[in-house]
């Protein structure tokens, strides 16, 4: 670990006394956590470069799973270089605020070298307009609306810096009005998708990860023109199945201390399921979620499944 990624990772442990549950701040009509908001200028004047690589998705919806796709992908398969430091070290995210004298991701990646891999939560009217600009690469990965909810909510609920998520009851209703950090999923999904064919957008479902991970890494590989032998291909899967990146202390975000992850209320790694959701939506919230989920969805193209058995990939 270099010696910026220590003073990053020291600097979290020292200063313990300035995390809390923020409140969320409405930054151009996107509820955001309160220290984001307060530190706006910085990120929406980011300056990238046009070999970054920006790794986007809502929250819970495979994230850290793409991060470590990319980076054992871009280190040709080698698992040792990517374990040299935690995923938020090796790819920083570039919103992320916390009051002085921890550093933002900002601050963190003026000084990176090239090419650097970031990772965003923020929907695509927020990023930053010189990724666009530059013409860089986004990889854009989606989960189903059910799935992802479910696994917000225990999130929420470990993640201290976040507003406390309250009852599930009434979780579903927030995440249906999108009043939850990040805002709407609805509106997230639907416009990266309608912004694919104007820009550099790979687009991956969480749930064809699931079913054919060697498939999707190749895609990924493809977009990032990296050309990789099958054995390398199949050392990727392996390293990135949930089971492995569970146990890797680099990847399941262990080494974040507990004033942030309270790790008594959950795993960051839970389960990476499809389909867990029927575990938690009673017949009523399954009802009234489809109902909603069928008018904010009208008229896109984009479809989820929420099952692998489902049938076909869209």
């Amino acid at each position: 670990m270099d010696s910026q990624a220590e003073d990053y990772t020291e600097s979290m442990y020292n200063h313990k006394e300035v995390f809390y549950r923020y409140p969320l701040r409405l930054v151009h009509g996107i509820p955001l956590m309160e220290p984001i908001a307060q530190q706006w200028d910085p990120i929406e004047n980011f300056q990238a470069r046009p070999d970054d690589l920006l790794i986007s998705t809502y929250p819970k919806a495979g994230t850290t799973w793409m991060q470590e796709i990319v980076d054992l992908i871009l280190a040709r398969g080698d698992v040792e270089k990517a374990r040299r430091a935690p995923t938020y070290i090796r790819i920083p995210f570039l919103e992320i605020c916390s009051p002085p004298p921890v550093p933002s991701g900002v601050s963190y990646l003026v000084n990176a070298p090239s090419p650097r891999v970031i990772k965003t939560h923020l929907p695509f009217q927020l990023v930053p307009k010189s990724f666009w600009e530059n013409n860089c690469k986004v990889i854009y990965v989606a989960r189903n609306a059910k799935d992802n909810v479910v696994s917000y909510f225990f999130f929420d609920q470990m993640n201290v810096t976040q507003p406390e998520p309250g009852p599930w009851e009434g979780y579903i209703k927030k995440f249906m009005e999108g009043k939850v950090a990040w805002g709407s999923w609805y509106d997230h999904v639907r416009r990266y998708w309608d912004e694919k064919e104007k820009h550099k957008i790979l687009y991956v479902f969480y749930e064809d990860m699931k079913e054919d991970l060697a498939q999707e890494v190749r895609r990924v590989m493809n977009f990032l023109e990296v050309d990789l032998p099958e054995e390398i291909v199949q050392k990727i899967v392996h390293h990135t199945s949930f089971q492995v990146m569970k146990d890797n202390p680099m990847a399941n975000y262990s080494s974040v201390p507990d004033c942030i992850f309270d790790k008594a209320k959950g795993k960051f790694m839970r389960k990476g399921e499809v389909g867990d959701w029927k575990n938690y939506f009673t017949v009523a919230q399954k009802e009234a979620f489809d109902a909603d989920y069928k008018l904010k969805m009208k008229g896109t193209t984009l479809h989820f499944r929420d099952e692998l058995s489902s049938g076909l990939r869209p």
